[in-house]
């Protein structure tokens, strides 16, 4: 094997040593050196072999950390926070403060009082500068005295039942199938006899079918009446009608308006006080109450309240009736403007509203027939035991004011 050129003579490895057989052993000497272990190349083999330089390589560690190193990195925790705090942080809330707060905040008013309003501030006399800290709302300037307002409509002062008497619903029904089977007149043609007693206020108090009681003429214009114990409930009717409307209309006539009325005395010895007072378009249920039905209104003396065209428990309005008062019911009919329904007691005006008055456009239902267009007679209602008198006679009413409007 060559290691170099012939030329390098001086560079030559030296010779190998002889070898002795010694009884097929082979023997080095002392003094000679043994050779070097299979892979070893020595300084010189390098310089002149630079391609072959691989000592380091030979020798060199296996990649990666020591074996006692590798043993830690085996055990190392994972990266990341700890479990616990990891579950924390999944759970924690978010930044900034709650929504309620944040709400409030957002459409919180801005500091001062309105512009509108800077007005209405006064500054007390202790802080002449009129610091903003100091300044006292005068509310007296800004808000009116509402005592002077009228009182609000009684819109939804509609009762269910009444707290004195009831009629059954099958009543009620009955009544209102009666109704639906008999229109409204309008227009009523009085004959001879009718306008004489139109004229002269002798009105006729008609007995209703199944009445249980009697009815018996005082005078011209004055009836007494009388219903025995457990009468069933009737509606006596005046005939002819108080106001006509092919005759006291105004905007027919261009008269001056028409008021019509009359008054009821309950009798001091009366067992019970089971009247309602009222008016009606023709015809109406004679086994109903005034103010039940369609084209009818009318104060009821036993819980007070008043129906207009009402099949449950009415509208607070007076006080319940008493023995020995006389009531009276009276409707104005305008030449322009709203139809004036009144009541009094004992010859005094206590109370009263608009035929129009504000209502609940789902309970309540209209006043058709009450407006002046129809023809409206007088509507009692009695039942059970009571005794009463009937006024239509002007000279004999308590209430004179109502003398002057017929």
């Amino acid at each position: 094997m060559c290691f170099g050129s012939q030329n390098e003579g001086n560079n030559d490895p030296p010779t190998r040593p002889a070898q002795n057989y010694d009884g097929g052993r082979t023997s080095v000497s002392a003094n000679q050196y043994s050779a070097p272990p299979p892979g070893y190349h020595s300084q010189q083999h390098v310089q002149q072999h630079p391609q072959q330089n691989r000592p380091h390589e030979d020798f060199a560690p296996p990649p990666g950390p020591p074996p006692g190193r590798r043993q830690e990195d085996d055990f190392a925790p994972p990266a990341g926070p700890p479990p616990g705090r990891q579950q924390q942080d999944d759970f924690a809330p978010p930044p900034g403060p709650p929504p309620s707060h944040q709400q409030s905040d957002f459409f919180a008013p801005p500091p001062g009082p309105p512009p509108s309003k800077k007005d209405d501030w006064i500054v007390p006399p202790s802080d002449p500068y009129g610091s903003q800290s100091s300044k006292v709302h005068d509310w007296e300037a800004a808000v009116p005295d509402t005592s002077l307002f009228p009182p609000p409509p009684m819109i939804f002062s509609g009762h269910d039942r009444s707290p004195a008497n009831n009629a059954t619903e099958m009543e009620a029904e009955e009544g209102e199938k009666w109704c639906r089977q008999h229109d409204m007149v309008k227009d009523v043609v009085l004959d001879q006899p009718g306008k004489i007693a139109l004229q002269s206020n002798n009105f006729q108090l008609q007995v209703p079918v199944g009445f249980n009681g009697r009815l018996r003429l005082l005078a011209p214009g004055h009836w007494e009446g009388h219903t025995n114990k457990n009468s069933p409930d009737r509606c006596i009717i005046g005939y002819p009608p108080l106001y006509v409307a092919n005759k006291h209309r105004p905007t027919v006539t261009n008269r001056q308006p028409k008021t019509i009325y009359y008054e009821v005395t309950i009798r001091r010895n009366s067992p019970t006080i089971n009247l309602a007072l009222g008016f009606t378009v023709l015809p109406y249920p004679s086994f109903r109450l005034p103010g039940w039905h369609r084209g009818s209104l009318a104060v009821h003396g036993d819980d007070g309240r008043k129906y207009i065209n009402d099949l449950w428990g009415g509208r607070d309005f007076t006080s319940e009736f008493r023995a020995g008062d006389t009531y009276g019911i009276g409707m104005t009919f305008p030449t322009t403007g709203d139809v004036d329904v009144f009541f009094t007691k004992n010859g005094k005006r206590i109370g009263g509203w608009p035929l129009h008055e504000e209502t609940d456009a789902e309970q309540d239902l209209p006043v058709t027939g009450l407006e002046g267009d129809y023809d409206l007679s007088c509507a009692i209602g009695a039942f059970d035991a009571t005794d009463f008198e009937v006024v239509f006679d002007p000279s004999k009413w308590l209430y004179r004011e109502a003398r002057f409007d017929l």
